[in-house]
């Protein structure tokens, strides 16, 4: 039987987002504590960034279980591969450093607490099937964050796959040969349909580097060079997903990440190539659409995860 009141976190890599939900999928309380993952994991050797990101994890629980002492699991949204049997994160393309890593171990030794670890998109797809389940009970979720997230829910259950990098999407090659990508491949969907692509492409053209909330309002200013950032950034994620549709054939996609709230500059190109890129049986036949869930869906997914335990 699974427990009532669970954790869930988020990881980014610049906040964790935490918070404590119980059995009903009513959230009871969260915080946003920073955790620069990003730059740490760029400025410190691998096995020293390992322990200030256990140490991170650690101390956002331990202020969570303070506030909450009911809760009975814990459920970690992570970037990267996870190896559905052992549990262990093999490679963070965004993280680099953190890899053949076992996360939930030591943390769940140090608090006498199951903890269960799953991929930070995987467990937003299934928070987001969760706060609003589908007639068919199919899932495609698409973060778009400081790379790009896939995740999956098939029959009502989140689908992590063989080893555990099912919905990669992020990773799909959408240029044969284009930029290098933190997963070893060039080209990937990542370095050009995430914020962190919008912000290249922009620098590119320029030569100013801003972060991608000041180039959504550059480009709804009418800034061109922003404005073509963000076309780049639809026609790249469109393409990808016509692809990932004519294999999984899901007819409900919801966008997420933080720039999925620029979806209105994003919307009309991502149409217009979504439309063009899929096989005709599917055109009209897919919904796409934003999520609604304020940032909550990370966690939710990551709690319902560890609910199950």
């Amino acid at each position: 039987m699974g427990v009532s009141v669970s954790l869930g976190i988020d990881v980014g890599g610049t906040n964790l987002r935490c918070g404590v939900f119980d059995g009903d999928g009513t959230l009871l309380w969260q915080s946003r504590p920073p955790s620069g993952f990003a730059a740490l994991c760029a400025s410190h050797p691998p096995r020293e960034a390992l322990v200030l990101v256990l140490e991170a994890l650690a101390s956002a629980m331990a202020s969570a279980l303070a506030r909450e002492p009911e809760v009975r699991a814990v459920g970690i949204g992570f970037p990267g591969f996870i190896d559905p049997a052992s549990h262990i994160l093999s490679l963070s393309p965004n993280l680099p450093g953190i890899r053949d890593a076992d996360l939930a171990g030591p943390l769940a030794a140090r608090f006498g607490l199951p903890v269960v670890l799953e991929n930070d998109a995987l467990s937003a797809a299934y928070g987001e099937y969760c706060l609003h389940p589908t007639a068919s009970k199919a899932l495609l979720y698409l973060g778009l964050g400081t790379g790009v997230g896939g995740g999956l829910v098939l029959g009502g259950r989140p689908y992590a796959g063989e080893h555990g990098v099912a919905m990669e999407a992020g990773h799909l090659i959408v240029v044969p040969g284009g930029l290098p990508c933190g997963c070893g491949n060039r080209g990937c969907l990542e370095q050009y349909a995430s914020a962190t692509g919008v912000m290249h492409h922009y620098e590119a053209a320029t030569g100013l580097r801003l972060e991608a909330e000041a180039l959504a309002l550059r480009a709804a200013e009418g800034d061109s060079a922003a404005q073509a950032a963000f076309r780049q950034a639809a026609e790249r994620l469109a393409l990808g997903l016509a692809h990932v549709l004519k294999i999984v054939d899901v007819g409900d996609v919801v966008v997420g990440g933080g720039l999925s709230r620029s979806w209105a500059l994003l919307a009309p190109h991502f149409a217009q190539t979504l439309d063009e890129a899929l096989i005709p049986a599917l055109r009209g036949r897919v919904r796409v659409r934003p999520s609604t869930a304020q940032d909550q869906a990370g966690m939710l997914g990551a709690a319902r995860l560890a609910q199950a335990v």
